[in-house]
């Protein structure tokens, strides 16, 4: 079909398309085989959030003081750094959530929903009015060990940071 004989542009121009963002998640010494994409896209009232991930370690219940491993937290976190540092706690280069409106744990705009894993594969899109999808680029993307309890302050103790992505800008702007 020639799209410009409709007067539509063609999709490879992007013209009016909607703010996009993307972060390629690539895990770090303690979760080596996690990878996989979260794409933010610019909709009606606020941001469509879609991630894909392989290789999360699987669901292992808590025992004694030992937090459960997965379900996994998720969340943006203040820089778009991924260096990995102290092997056994990478990743603290993204510092904290990403927190802009100063709110308590649980309300941070880079709260995420936990990441389920069904044998290492987790799938999931939510919706959020938080931010628009020029805000978070240059952000991090960070998955946790343990699921966030979306109460402790200053950050959910989600544990240890297993993956992380920096978020890049696509689309118009």
């Amino acid at each position: 079909m020639n799209y410009y004989q409709y007067g539509y542009p063609a999709y490879s121009h992007y013209r009016n398309a909607p703010n996009m963002a993307y972060a390629h998640i690539q895990g770090g010494p303690l979760a080596p085989g996690l990878k996989g994409y979260v794409f933010f896209r610019e909709v009606q009232n606020g941001v469509e959030v879609f991630a894909e991930v392989t290789g999360l370690p699987s669901y292992k219940e808590g025992e004694g003081d030992q937090k459960p491993i997965g379900p996994h937290g998720f969340h943006l976190h203040e820089k778009g750094v991924c260096e990995i540092g102290e092997p056994n706690e990478p990743f603290t280069s993204a510092g904290g959530h990403w927190n802009p409106t100063n709110q308590p744990h649980g309300n941070h705009a880079g709260d995420f929903p936990v990441l389920f894993s069904n044998d290492g594969y987790a799938k999931m899109s939510f919706f959020t009015n938080k931010f628009n999808v020029k805000d978070v680029i240059g952000k991090g993307v960070i998955i946790h060990q343990n699921p966030d309890d979306f109460r402790s302050q200053p950050s959910g103790d989600a544990g240890k940071r297993l993956a992380c992505g920096v978020i890049m800008g696509y689309g118009a702007s």
